[in-house]
Formats: structure tokens, C-alpha cells, sequence
């Protein structure tokens, strides 16, 4: 009799196991935990601040050397990315063959190039300057606009050229923000934000009238010699008992 040979029965396939829904991913924390926000200055404290610096500096000066409002929209404009003392060098004998907007493009942007090449990006600015100046004259009679959107229609210039420009040059209640002040209105707690923009803004809504005509001078001029970046020298800040800041070291 023939052996019968059964043949195995197939397997079933397997059935994949269904995985585990994974937890909800805790949020990571951020690197360093953010502080508690500092209690907002009070207008009296605030006061008190602008108060001590007018009276330790009365008529602050910017550091930009000009001779006329054309020559401060010049060096705002060649300051950009560049130190004060850096642009000054440059300027001094710039200023003394063109201080017009016409004698700027009389002057042309090759020999332009030439009075600036010790100023950082100079081949886009000396570009600029002589842009600028052919547009004062053309679109603006010759002389600075002052107004905020003139300014900045200019080549080279922006918000911060035509703030500065608007409050050393016309008097305006104008802060221009540069890193100093920035650093001064976040570092303090005076008006903090995450912009210059905000800073500015904040700096406006708080500082009173009768301190605005110097008050980005004070602050420039606070971070640039007292309230510095890597080192702030609390000890003989003008407002330690005031600031804010929970690393200073007094």
C-alpha cells in the first residue's frame, strides 16, 4: 500500500502586533530657563533716571562728526557696520572738499571710494552716498528732507538713519536704536523687546517729554562707557539702584 504524504498545513500569517501608541512628547524646556518677568520702572522711577543723567550730562553730543545736516545723513549712513572713531577718520577730509550734495557728486564715486576705504562695506556705501546725494538734490531742493519718510527714501538710509538724523540735525523727539541702546532698554528692564523696533517704541511710550530731545544720546552714550556687554561696570552706573537686571553687581 502507497504511503500517503500529508502535506503541512500553510501557516497563517502573521498578524503584525499593533505598536503601542507612543506617550505625548513632553515639551522639551528651553536651554535656559527664562527669568520672571522684572517689575515694570514706575514713571517716578523713571523720572528719577533721566533726572540723574541730565544732571551728569546736560547737553550730551553725539560722536559722529558732521558740519550740517547733509554731513550727518553722510556719516549716519557710512556708520552703519563701522565704529564712530572709524567713520570720523574717514570723514574729516572728506568733509572739508564735499559738505553739499553737489560738491558730493562733483567729487564722483571712484575718488569717493577713495576718502572711505578704511570704512567696513565702503564700495556699496561710497554707491550709496553718491545715490543719496543726486536724490537730495533732484527730489528735495538740495537740502536734507526732514521728515521720517524722506529720509528713508534715500539710498543707505533707514529708520535708525532717519532718526538720528531727524533728532541731532532738527531737534525731533526721535530714539534711534542702535545696539547700545538696545541693549540698555533690555538689559534694564526700562523697555524691554525683542526688536529695535519694539525697544524704540517702548522707549517712546515711557520716557518723558522733557527728556526725549537727549534721551537717545544719554542711553547711547550709557551703553557705550558704563553699561557695556561683556562687562557692565554696575559700580559706577548712574542707575544701579534702579536697573532691573538681576546679574548686576551691586
Amino acid at each position: 500500500m502507497a504511503k500517503i504524504t500529508r502535506k503541512p498545513a500553510p501557516r497563517k500569517a502573521a498578524v503584525p502586533k499593533k505598536k503601542a501608541k507612543p506617550a505625548a512628547a513632553k515639551p522639551k524646556p528651553p536651554a535656559k530657563m527664562s527669568r520672571k518677568a522684572a517689575k515694570p520702572w514706575t514713571p517716578a522711577e523713571i523720572h528719577e533716571a533721566f533726572s540723574r543723567f541730565r544732571k551728569a550730562n546736560p547737553e550730551p553730543k553725539g560722536e559722529l562728526e558732521h558740519i550740517n545736516p547733509f554731513t550727518l545723513l553722510v556719516a549716519v549712513v557710512l556708520s552703519a557696520q563701522a565704529t564712530d572713531a572709524g567713520v570720523n577718520k574717514a570723514t574729516r577730509a572728506l568733509f572739508e572738499v564735499a559738505d553739499t550734495p553737489q560738491k558730493m557728486l562733483d567729487l564722483g564715486e571712484e575718488r569717493l571710494r577713495e576718502y572711505i576705504k578704511s570704512i567696513g562695506l565702503y564700495r556699496t556705501k561710497a554707491k550709496n552716498v553718491i545715490a543719496l546725494s543726486a536724490k537730495v538734490l533732484s527730489e528735495f531742493g538740495g537740502e536734507v528732507p526732514r521728515t521720517r519718510a524722506g529720509i528713508e527714501s534715500l539710498p543707505g538710509a533707514g529708520r535708525k538713519t532717519a532718526n538720528v538724523v531727524l533728532n541731532m540735525a532738527f531737534g525731533e523727539h526721535t530714539m534711534a536704536v542702535d545696539t547700545h541702546v538696545f541693549r540698555v532698554g533690555n538689559r534694564t528692564g526700562l523697555a524691554p523687546g525683542k526688536t529695535p523696533l519694539e525697544v524704540e517704541l517702548g522707549l517712546e511710550k515711557v520716557i518723558p517729554a522733557e527728556f526725549m530731545r537727549h534721551a537717545h544720546h544719554w542711553l547711547i552714550l550709557h551703553g557705550r562707557y558704563t553699561c557695556l556687554a561683556r562687562k557692565p561696570r554696575c559700580e559706577v552706573c548712574l542707575i544701579n539702584d534702579l536697573c532691573r537686571w538681576p546679574e548686576k553687581t551691586v
